[in-house]
């Protein structure tokens, strides 16, 4: 055991790293908004005819374009959303006709119930299928494991949707579709904003357990193919770690297979694998608006779809910062979960 000051020293220098991170995130933050901002204002059409419709007097648009400041130079404009933006204004939603805030306020804990359950599914049977199939590497077992990873890895996420849509709901009508939760059912009181744990809190098992039939199909519509991706890299990382020195040593000293497996094979072996569903789970508030739309789920993806679609310039702007934030505090969390695994590690320079 290292002495108390070493591993004070320690934390010491992991608190500056993550400092310097946070630091580094906010200058790349800002990027990102000054980039899209410009990119949204590049694109064709005047938001605010779009916004007021072909038929809108010149005089009506005219005065919207003076409110959205869009007949100023493109810095003015950036300048006015950024105070905005440290207000925590982002404008006003010209699809919703709300603010954006309120609108990322209210879709975003949908996604984040989505992809937290899509997360935990794929990092267990991700872990568990790729650790199998590396220790039983080249028997029936990885053979079997290999050809499922390949069927996932290859298959889009809303081709999983229809496909479970039609054997569980259609022909089974063991699960259902459609929204969040079962119409009828009364919603319990909102402090996370996610259903299962708010119902929990609310003591409501039967809107926790009609919660969880609905997120079930969604869910693996979108863990499939990261699944089969973790599966694939954990093997890999098994196979390669299976024959080094420390793995022999340990069995040269008689200590059993159950113990070398889960104390000195599996932690090394999973530092690949949270890396890339560190990813995956960022990557879902972005790329699951296809199967957000097919389930109707009120989810953050399909709301920055839908402002794509009808160039909703605040929203734009909007969710992609919020997106950008996801995949911030993920790399960061991912960094300290794999600094914990293998302390080797060193944070700041990434290895």
């Amino acid at each position: 055991m290292l002495p108390p000051f070493i591993i004070l020293l320690n934390m010491k220098k992991k608190i500056e790293i993550i400092m310097k991170r946070f630091t580094q995130s906010i200058i790349v933050l800002v990027g990102l908004s000054i980039l899209i901002f410009a990119l949204t204002r590049l694109m064709p059409g005047d938001p605010a005819r779009l916004a007021l419709g072909p038929r809108a007097p010149e005089w009506a648009v005219e005065q919207l374009r003076d409110e959205m400041y869009l007949n100023e130079p493109l810095y003015i404009q950036y300048k006015y959303w950024a105070k905005g933006a440290l207000r925590g204004n982002l404008g006003i939603s010209l699809v919703t006709r709300r603010p954006v805030a309120q609108d990322i306020k209210e879709f975003f804990p949908a996604s984040l119930e989505l992809a937290l359950f899509t997360g935990i599914f794929v990092g267990i049977m991700g872990a568990l299928m790729g650790s199998m199939s590396g220790w039983y590497n080249n028997t029936w077992i990885d053979n079997v494991i290999r050809v499922i990873a390949y069927i996932g890895v290859v298959t889009p996420p809303f081709v999983w949707a229809i496909f479970l849509i039609l054997v569980f709901s259609y022909f089974l009508e063991l699960l259902p579709t459609i929204g969040r939760l079962t119409a009828g059912i009364i919603v319990p009181p909102k402090i996370t904003g996610l259903v299962t744990i708010d119902a929990l809190f609310a003591g409501r098992l039967d809107v926790f357990f009609d919660a969880l039939k609905h997120l079930i199909l969604p869910v693996l519509s979108l863990s499939l193919g990261p699944l089969s991706q973790e599966a694939r890299i954990t093997r890999a990382s098994v196979v390669a770690n299976i024959n080094k020195d420390f793995i022999l040593n340990a069995k040269i000293c008689g200590i059993s297979e159950r113990k070398i497996f889960f104390k000195y094979l599996l932690k090394p072996s999973l530092i690949p694998t949270i890396s890339v569903l560190g990813l995956d789970f960022a990557g879902i508030f972005a790329f699951a608006f296809l199967v957000e739309k097919i389930f109707d789920w009120p989810g953050l993806s399909r709301y920055c779809m839908i402002a794509l679609l009808k160039k909703d310039f605040s929203a734009i702007v909007g969710t992609i910062l919020v997106l950008g934030i996801v995949f911030t505090v993920v790399n960061i969390v991912v960094d300290l979960i794999i600094s914990f695994l293998d302390p080797r590690i060193d944070l700041e320079r990434g290895r």
